[in-house]
């Protein structure tokens, strides 16, 4: 069974000032309720658009996104993200090759120390389950590994080599679905220990 891809129309946050005074000045409507004593109040807005190229921070994983996993089960990655609290996913360009597999024995040896912080550890990459499934038995992975032939999700998180080929070593973590961390073009060590610091950070 492939792996299905959706996009959803929910993309990325604006960040709009308001100015009170101004608002006031010219009778309109305010954005934001205005409060004694502040002069100005940032508010977010999401907005609606078929036309996402890249998560940036903030963003949230599009809502109908749905990738396979080592087993062939399909899974939700808004739904998944949001139950793991904090999800970091890393990319590696081909499953058991030795940069690739650096990265998931640093992922796997980290498991349990990132689990104490709340976060859930999965694997992505444009291989088919079969060979996700063979990389995961002889590497004792305890984590999920993405089937992402296509390379749609890759594309969108910004992890592709070329646009006919490639992954870039990459990884991101993500609170309730939100991309909070993102880092592209990093080695297997540093996609470790610096998904590790981030959520730390995240966790404190």
């Amino acid at each position: 069974m492939a792996p299905t891809l959706r996009r959803s129309t929910r993309i990325s946050s604006k960040t709009v000032t308001v100015n009170p005074e101004s608002d006031l000045k010219t009778k309109k409507t305010p954005i934001a309720k205005v409060k004694k004593g502040i002069k100005k109040e940032t508010i977010v807005k999401k907005e609606v658009t078929e036309e996402t190229k890249e998560l940036e921070i903030g963003d949230l994983i599009p809502e109908y996104l749905n990738l396979e996993n080592q087993d062939g089960k399909e899974l939700n990655l808004l739904k998944l993200a949001k139950d793991s609290k904090i999800l970091v996913i890393f990319a590696y360009p081909k499953a058991s090759t030795p940069g690739c597999t650096r990265q998931a024995q640093g992922f796997r040896d980290t498991f349990e120390e990132l689990k104490s912080q709340g976060a859930v550890v999965v694997g992505l990459s444009a291989d088919l389950p079969k060979s996700q499934t063979s990389f995961k038995l002889k590497q004792n992975l305890q984590y999920d590994l993405l089937c992402d032939p296509k390379r749609e999700f890759i594309g969108l998180l910004g992890a592709k080599k070329t646009p006919s080929s490639g992954i870039i070593r990459s990884h991101w973590v993500f609170v309730d679905g939100e991309l909070k961390f993102k880092d592209l073009k990093v080695s297997p060590e540093q996609s470790v220990s610096k998904a590790n610091d981030e959520v730390k950070q995240l966790a404190k």
